[in-house]
């Protein structure tokens, strides 16, 4: 534990690769849908879709704003494609649930999917009675994270004070805004895709385990 806990009444989490483990097979089924709607849409083979969709992914921080910019892609369409998946790959969690719902004050799930999908693996996970509230990137005008917007559009939104606000994720670069803002970040260090840039001095906790660290959080915060 490398920063104080006691204050923090928002704690906030990524839905993709956090909530369940990055080595599951439910992320690349998105992967695979989203590379199969660009060669559709643009009449490209698979490895000029996966470099296209790979760029505005680095460029954009999702898919979805630079096709919207580029080819004016309706967003409910491309969503409601590529989160056609089978969400019963990954395994229930409620074990992870209850140390969330027992953290002080409110908890959020921040994602740039869209909320159908983020509750399908909600409840999948065991996770739905946890959260008070879900930031989806409809909410956000898909101006998604990591761009600061974003943050600002959850804080205000939900009453957030970021100086006490936590915020989980996968990516290392969605926590920079995070940490500009005045929140703790914490990230999990699983394996899954990074963005470009390497720099992690905003990084307050780096875990492998979000169970175990809750545990630890807890046994902190809930201490006499």
């Amino acid at each position: 534990m490398t920063a104080p806990l006691h204050q923090i009444d928002s704690w906030i989490f990524d839905l993709d690769n956090t909530l369940y483990p990055a080595h599951s097979s439910l992320f690349p089924q998105i992967d695979a849908r989203m590379g199969g709607y660009i060669q559709r849409l643009l009449g490209v083979d698979a490895a000029e879709a996966h470099r296209i969709q790979k760029s505005l992914f680095h460029s954009h921080g999702m898919t979805l704003p630079g096709l919207m910019a580029l080819h004016a892609v309706d967003p409910h369409d491309f969503l409601a494609h590529v989160h056609d998946v089978d969400v019963a790959v990954i395994d229930p969690h409620p074990e992870l649930g209850e140390l969330i719902a027992r953290l002080p004050g409110r908890k959020f799930v921040f994602t740039n999917a869209d909320a159908p999908y983020a509750e399908r693996v909600l409840e999948r996970l065991g996770l739905s009675h946890a959260f008070d509230a879900l930031h989806d990137i409809h909410a956000l005008s898909y101006v998604p994270k990591p761009q600061p917007p974003a943050y600002a559009h959850m804080c205000d939104t939900h009453g957030i004070d970021p100086a006490r606000a936590l915020f989980v994720e996968d990516m290392a670069r969605n926590l920079a805004p995070a940490k500009a803002i005045g929140m703790t970040t914490v990230w999990i260090d699983n394996g899954s895709e990074q963005g470009p840039g390497s720099d992690l001095d905003h990084i307050d906790y780096r875990i492998n385990d979000l169970a175990g660290f809750l545990a630890e959080v807890l046994a902190t915060v809930e201490a006499p």
